[in-house]
């Protein structure tokens, strides 16, 4: 059973984090998964890795693209005229989508032992890293400069 959360409450004290209150709410539910089996494992500190179970299928049947937040899999196995008598093998078209977080980038792809190996890399610009900030006081006898406007008297 699927209840909405209601995020408004974090909106008066929180800046800028619409995005990840949106993502919560439109969190898929576990049951409505049908594509291939993934792991997603944390090597490091920023760096991640994404493991999909694609067996059957080969490096020219599957695709991997690097949209903006968002990195999506495809994979399809081009129609055979083949009678089958019994079909076994998951081998339908999927496409499996992992919400990025901002400055996520993928290092690369790899297929090995039916499985599909996405290496991932967080790489924070520098600007964006945390920097102290050097605050300063008037010395004694100083009076501070006025930047702009009147003087009110």
């Amino acid at each position: 059973m699927r209840t909405n959360m209601d995020f408004s409450p974090f909106y008066r004290s929180s800046i800028g984090f619409d995005r990840i209150f949106d993502l919560l709410g439109q969190a898929p539910s576990q049951n409505s998964d049908n594509g291939p089996a993934y792991d997603i494992t944390k090597l490091g500190e920023d760096k991640y890795r994404i493991v999909i179970a694609v067996p059957g299928f080969g490096e020219n049947e599957l695709t991997v693209t690097h949209e903006p937040n968002m990195l999506v899999i495809n994979g399809s196995k081009p129609d055979t005229e083949v009678q089958y008598l019994h079909r076994g093998l998951a081998l339908r078209p999927f496409v499996r989508r992992f919400e990025l977080a901002d400055h996520v980038k993928v290092d690369g792809a790899k297929l090995e032992n039916g499985l599909l190996i996405v290496d991932l890399t967080k790489e924070i610009p520098e600007e964006m890293k945390p920097r102290r900030i050097a605050i300063t006081a008037d010395a004694p006898g100083e009076t501070s400069k006025q930047i702009e406007g009147d003087v009110a008297a």
